[in-house]
């Protein structure tokens, strides 16, 4: 009976605004704001907060996105059911990690596979990667800190051991191997409290009793990156994050037993979604779980 006004609100919570979310169902913005009004009206309620350039849920609309969000997974969980016969022709899938390089790979997998198939890869923090999942804006992600949560199914792609980075100026640049002690007689360039890489990295150099003296902290890897092309200070990265840069080179951290592993995660309940299990299944052909030789 409210199908068609909890799809409006839905679109409006989700895309921030009328004009947003009528382009989005393809209805015009006075029809959409309608929709609205009649569920507020029917109910004597107010789903939104309405100012000059935004609108905004009110607690009650908060409460309401939450089971509208779940209606509309459990909408398009029925239609895949009901296409199973399309074999995975046509659809949607949508990524996100924590960097793209763990990812790409991947999703060219998929696509080579599928190619019907459609991939948004979203990036950002841990933080932001767990909310999408959560809040149904992702169907699958790949993260290197997965939480201990039961609502969670994991899968190990690849660890890869931490190395050293610095530009190809440097003294060291032509070196294949440092120490820990060596690497802290230089100045660091260390990303972002909470970052897993620099949490692995601080693990070390408590187990060896080994200080530090930071340059910077950069948010981000594309920050620490070009801090350390600056001549700033040397940095610390995933053998596999440390990827391509002329300006730069890596090195091996000989007494340096930290790892970064990267996961593959999906919530549990929606791990049977054609899309995900495909996915699923073509990750786990092409994982490395074991951490390469340094």
């Amino acid at each position: 009976m409210y199908y068609y006004q909890l799809r409006a609100f839905h679109a409006v919570a989700t895309y921030g605004g009328f004009s947003k979310a009528a382009r989005q169902l393809n209805i015009s913005q006075p029809a959409i704001s309608d929709q609205v009004r009649k569920l507020e009206g029917w109910f004597n309620i107010r789903l939104f907060e309405r100012k000059r350039r935004s609108v905004v849920p009110t607690e009650l609309g908060l409460r309401l996105f939450e089971l509208t969000k779940r209606m509309f997974e459990l909408e398009k969980e029925a239609v895949e059911l009901l296409s199973e016969s399309e074999a995975l022709r046509t659809g949607s899938l949508r990524m996100a990690a924590d960097a793209p390089l763990h990812s790409v790979n991947l999703i060219g997998a998929f696509r080579e596979a599928y190619p019907g198939i459609s991939i948004k890869l979203s990036i950002g923090n841990a933080d932001d990667v767990l909310s999408w999942l959560f809040d149904f804006n992702a169907d699958v992600a790949v993260l290197a800190d997965v939480p201990d949560d039961p609502r969670l199914e994991s899968m190990p792609l690849r660890t890869d051991p931490l190395v050293a980075f610095v530009p190809k100026t440097h003294p060291w640049a032509k070196r294949r191997a440092i120490t820990l002690k060596e690497l802290c007689s230089e100045p660091l360039v260390m990303r972002e409290h909470g970052s897993k890489t620099r949490l692995t990295f601080e693990k070390e150099l408590e187990a060896k009793q080994l200080s530090i003296e930071i340059s910077i902290e950069a948010e981000g890897r594309a920050a620490a990156r070009e801090a350390v092309a600056a001549g700033i200070g040397v940095g610390v990265v995933s053998k596999a994050d440390f990827g391509f840069d002329s300006r730069l080179t890596s090195i091996t951290l000989s007494d340096c037993k930290g790892s970064m592993t990267e996961n593959l995660v999906c919530l549990k309940e929606r791990a049977k979604l054609r899309t995900v299990a495909a996915f699923w299944d073509i990750a786990t052909k092409h994982r490395k779980p074991h951490a390469p030789e340094a």
